[in-house]
């Protein structure tokens, strides 16, 4: 597999980009490459080229563009909801969403969330966060890298859906509607825009489920089994993709003018 590089900035066929010390660091020590080689540069916004490395100077390493191609945006745009989990459970669970396809993530603060973070560390976790997702995005072969957005209120978290998108929140205590349900329906057959909810690991109160029902939001289960918080999203984006058919489908490619 060609090795491939994140640089977010607009590229032309046949321009010279120049990779920026850290960079180079990688292309040389980690990947071993050296002038001549081939790589993939990606921009996070769909936007992907063939490159090929030139000759190294004092402070960066230049790669001549080639190839360049434009990958469509999946037909289905999911957006993760995940209460703050306890100690690391966040970067898996941003790791693993980003190779699921999530097109965002928002991170929020329930009432029984244990972690509770000033508003220098939500910056320096989100900081982290995104930079595992850039990192996944690289090593799975996606085109696009995912928003971490900041650090949320569940009641601001609440009130984030676009207009037209399905809202949907994971509730232990559900008995009555499954995501299987909800996604066979008739009328939801052609939904294309998610918003799913999952909480935290005591759950979500009783009136965190109330104040979400009242913004339009539909309570949903996963099933006998409760999952852990980490291990639920991503049952739920795979179950996702795969009802809406995204899920083992290949990516188009838009030819260039």
């Amino acid at each position: 597999m060609t090795p491939r590089i994140y640089l977010p900035r607009n590229f032309a066929e046949g321009e010279t980009a120049v990779l920026d010390a850290d960079l180079r660091r990688y292309v040389e020590i980690v990947l071993r490459m050296g002038p001549g080689e081939r790589l993939i540069l990606f921009n996070g916004k769909g936007r992907e080229c063939d490159a090929v490395i030139g000759g190294p100077n004092a402070a960066s390493l230049s790669v001549t563009i080639m190839k360049c191609r434009t990958v469509e945006a999946p037909s289905v745009r999911i957006t993760l909801a995940q209460a703050l989990p306890k100690s690391s459970k966040m970067d898996l669970i941003v790791q693993k969403a980003t190779e699921l396809g999530v097109a965002e993530i928002i991170p929020f603060e329930s009432a029984r969330s244990i972690p509770r973070l000033t508003d220098g560390k939500a910056a320096g976790r989100v900081s982290r966060w995104q930079k595992i997702a850039v990192e996944a995005s690289r090593q799975c072969g996606r085109t696009t890298v995912p928003e971490i957005r900041p650090v949320a209120t569940f009641g601001d978290m609440l009130c984030m859906p676009p207009s037209g998108a399905r809202r949907i929140l994971f509730w232990e205590a559900e008995r009555e509607l499954s995501i299987g349900s909800i996604l066979r329906n008739e009328t939801a057959r052609d939904q294309r825009d998610f918003f799913i909810v999952v909480g935290p690991e005591g759950g979500f109160s009783w009136s965190e489920v109330e104040e979400a029902k009242r913004l339009c939001f539909v309570t949903a289960s996963l099933g006998r089994l409760i999952l852990r918080t980490e291990t639920a999203p991503l049952a739920i984006l795979s179950i996702i993709q795969y009802e809406t058919g995204s899920l083992g489908t290949l990516p188009v490619e838009i030819a260039e003018e």
